[in-house]
């Protein structure tokens, strides 16, 4: 009755190169807005990737982690640091 689905949109280019690590309080009170705190499980810092915003989820060795704030450095477009969360299926 009508229904929706989801799905995921591949980014373009659809790989590039991450750095993940867990996140602790220290670095997620650094980098993003207190509010998210919680269900930040992961900081990613990637190259800059103009189409990664918070509807983005990211798949590394078969983990899926969901992207709940984006921070560019100084506005310039080089880096990102994303604050995540995994979920666990």
């Amino acid at each position: 009755d009508g229904g929706t689905s989801e799905t995921w949109t591949m980014l373009s280019p659809g790989v590039v190169w991450a750095a993940i690590r867990p996140a602790t309080a220290a670095d997620v009170e650094r980098r993003v807005a207190s509010t998210i705190q919680a269900k930040v499980s992961h900081l990613v810092e990637i190259r800059y990737h103009s189409g990664v915003t918070t509807k983005t989820r990211l798949t590394f060795k078969g983990r899926y982690l969901f992207v709940h704030g984006v921070q560019t450095p100084d506005e310039v477009p080089a880096r990102q640091f994303l604050a995540c969360e995994e979920i666990v299926t």
